[in-house]
């Protein structure tokens, strides 16, 4: 009688590694190639094939999801999940014995106490925007069939979104100024407030580069309908080369969960009409944002699909960059960049988020110089090695020369408006 051949599965798993490392390592030398124009042209058009698929495929990969996800689950079930205990990052919050409690600062005998969860309703606030984060409303996954191995959005993928942007931060926001000159008699002597536009006319993203410093564009700056700003950067004492006005402030939420530990959640430096747009970092912040949404209705967090959107963009840049330069196999790519920590800037996503509410940008402070520091406010001079700066810098180039070629971007249908970068290399 014939028996049948049983391979091994660590053998089986060893083929598989051998696989792929071969794929990335044939990938990595074709990017070379290509770029540097060897090779005829349909062997070109050949490889050039192989390298798009292979770095979309690698690009749309979120190794961080699986950790997102457990977070997610533990956070719905009450718990706080290993990832943000005490000790993992600085300051967190805790659900004790029905209380939501935060970690004392180290001037402090005693945690910080706040009233039961109930009396403010912070936790079905916080449970239901961590839901609207990480997973699909009963509707929308019947209409998409989406299965609940698939439920987090965070695995969508819709550049469509880049056209929403204007009715997700724009209109809450003018519904809320609106709303507040209509109680406080200011609405043009009993004349009623026309619609607001659909996006804004001219808008300035000032980054912290400290090559502001290096020229004096204050007053131009503030020529703009938006000004944003990014991470409550100081404005005093530099309103000559950062200018004075702010509309929309954007911060990460490492900024918010400060704020969250402040009385009264303050986080408002350049004043408490200014709405806050915030990307959360981790799912134990939405928290944060649960507990300053109370008493801030201008705080806005990013919409999930955006994120994915401008992880894909950031992460296939510099997949390729690695690739050009190093001509390492793609499968190294993530022990040089830690891939479970690797991010976009805050600047990046700011710059992208003007892209979809403005129908002409400009940035400010974006770049960097050997004469000049990291950030013009701060004695900061290193870059963060979770953020992958020089792809950044890619993006923007073909932003401003070419945007039909930025993958991703150019499935969304989405017109990219007219971008200035107040910088020599853009």
């Amino acid at each position: 009688m014939k028996r049948s051949i049983r391979v091994p599965f660590s053998a089986l798993l060893l083929l598989m590694v051998a696989m792929c490392a071969l794929l990335s390592f044939r990938v990595a030398v074709v990017v070379r190639g290509v770029i540097g124009g060897g090779g005829d042209a349909a062997g070109a058009a050949e490889d050039a094939d192989v390298i798009s698929a292979a770095l979309l495929r690698l690009s749309a990969a979120d190794p961080g999801e699986a950790t997102l996800r457990k977070d997610a689950e533990f956070l719905l079930g009450g718990d706080i999940p290993q990832a943000v205990r005490p000790g993992r990052i600085d300051g967190t919050w805790r659900l004790e014995f029905g209380h939501l409690e935060a970690r004392p600062r180290p001037d402090m005998r005693a945690p910080i106490r706040l009233l039961l969860p109930k009396d403010y309703g912070i936790i079905p606030v916080f449970r239901r925007a961590l839901r609207d984060c990480c997973s699909l409303n009963e509707l929308h996954e019947r209409s998409r069939g989406i299965t609940e191995s698939h439920r987090y959005s965070r695995l969508l993928f819709e550049p469509e979104v880049m056209s929403e942007l204007p009715d997700l931060v724009k209109l809450p926001i003018d519904s809320h100024h609106h709303a507040r000159l209509r109680s406080n008699g200011s609405d043009g002597g009993g004349e009623p407030l026309g619609p607001p536009r659909r996006r804004y006319g001219t808008c300035a993203v000032v980054g912290n580069s400290g090559i502001l410093l290096q020229s004096a564009h204050g007053e131009l700056i503030d020529s703009h309908d938006l000004v944003i700003r990014l991470n409550n950067a100081r404005i005093a004492g530099f309103r000559r080369h950062v200018g004075s006005r702010t509309s929309l402030s954007f911060i990460n939420s490492n900024i918010l969960h400060q704020c969250a530990r402040r009385e009264g959640c303050f986080c408002h430096p350049y004043g408490a009409d200014v709405p806050i747009v915030a990307y959360t970092c981790q799912a134990a912040h939405f928290l944060d944002y649960a507990l300053c949404n109370a008493s801030d209705p201008l705080l806005l967090v990013t919409d999930p699909r955006f994120d994915v959107l401008c992880a894909r963009i950031v992460k296939y840049y510099s997949l390729k960059d690695f690739a050009e330069t190093t001509g390492r196999p793609l499968d190294q790519w993530g022990t040089a960049h830690d891939e479970q920590m690797f991010h976009y800037s805050s600047g990046f996503q700011a710059v992208m988020l003007a892209v979809g509410l403005c129908e002409e940008v400009s940035v400010f402070g974006f770049g960097k110089s050997t004469s000049a520091k990291h950030h013009y406010h701060t004695n900061q001079r290193a870059e963060l090695d979770l953020h992958d700066y020089e792809a950044e810098y890619a993006v923007y180039r073909d932003l401003v020369r070419r945007p039909h070629a930025i993958p991703f971007l150019n499935e969304s249908g989405f017109p990219v408006p007219r971008l200035v970068f107040y910088h020599p290399d853009y």
